[in-house]
């Protein structure tokens, strides 16, 4: 018997509103070594845990991070804790935390400084994903026994190396920073929101409990 509580009901509007079928073949290549790494996770029993890499942590990584920790649970794909980190730290964007509220996500804000920490639930029940810009390698990331999935060209280059990563897969999504301050910009963010949560819903529709 499932006892896992729905998503919240605009997220689960959100989801039905997704056409996994327009994922280009392009983009299912990309996506391959992730679900293989996360398939070979669920074969054996043992926990999923990714992280979700950018340079600042501010846009795409965490984007990334609440839509596949969200995307697991709608999936009913057990053992999967999702992190992001950054080469650098900055501050969760606040255009992020708008594109998630009018999604469906039920977001607090933890403590205000110049790097904000945000409370984002996807459930009632289900413990809530704390985000913040962080290092990759910080302390609230996991050292071993990860996958680093690198969001965009920038950090995939930068960072020759992810200590304790099993796998690294370069995802790459483009940048909605470009669009800061300009009339685009709500639209734009949006657009990446979707492609992001799209693609996680295509790579856990795929794993075979």
């Amino acid at each position: 018997m499932n006892t896992k509580t729905k998503l919240y009901p605009k997220i689960e509007q959100e989801i039905k509103g997704l056409d996994i079928s327009k994922v280009s073949k392009t983009r299912i290549q990309i996506l391959q070594p992730f679900i293989d790494y996360v398939q070979s996770k669920v074969s054996k029993n043992n926990k999923i845990r990714l992280n979700f890499i950018c340079t600042h942590n501010s846009r795409r990584s965490h984007l990334s991070q609440v839509w596949a920790q969200t995307m697991a649970h709608h999936c009913n794909i057990n053992n999967v804790f999702c992190y992001s980190g950054g080469t650098e730290t900055t501050a969760l964007f606040p255009m992020i935390i708008k594109i998630l509220i009018n999604s469906g996500f039920k977001i607090k804000t933890i403590s205000e400084n110049k790097n904000p920490v945000y409370n984002i639930k996807y459930t009632e029940n289900e413990h809530p994903i704390i985000g913040f810009s962080k290092t990759y390698d910080d302390d609230f990331n996991p050292k071993a026994h990860f996958a680093a999935l690198m969001t965009c060209a920038q950090a995939d280059k930068g960072c020759p190396h992810i200590s304790g990563a099993e796998n690294r897969i370069a995802l790459k999504y483009d940048d909605p920073k470009v669009f800061d301050n300009t009339p685009q910009q709500v639209e734009k963010y949006k657009e990446r929101s979707l492609q992001i949560a799209t693609e996680m819903l295509y790579v856990f529709s795929q794993i075979k409990n």
